[in-house]
């Protein structure tokens, strides 16, 4: 799998988790204090995270980030 293709699937599988837990753009930006917007680049592609702000996403939707982040590997 292409970079560009697992960027792609983590953005998918970060919406979906959102989705899953019954949350809009804006519900999840304030848990993490940050903008809508910051939410819509993500998901859109136009903005990467990193490691640390994966964790906080993570936390955010209540998921464990390391059993999150293995499924996702696993995937690739």
């Amino acid at each position: 799998m292409l970079e560009r293709q697992k960027y792609e699937l983590l953005r998918s599988e970060l919406k979906n988790a959102r989705l899953q837990a019954k949350m809009h753009q804006v519900d999840l930006a304030k848990k993490l204090k940050k903008p809508q917007s910051y939410i819509s680049k993500v998901e859109s592609g136009e903005r990467n995270i990193d490691v640390i702000e994966f964790t906080s996403y993570c936390e955010a939707l209540d998921l464990e980030p390391s059993k999150w982040l293995k499924r996702l590997v696993d995937k690739f």
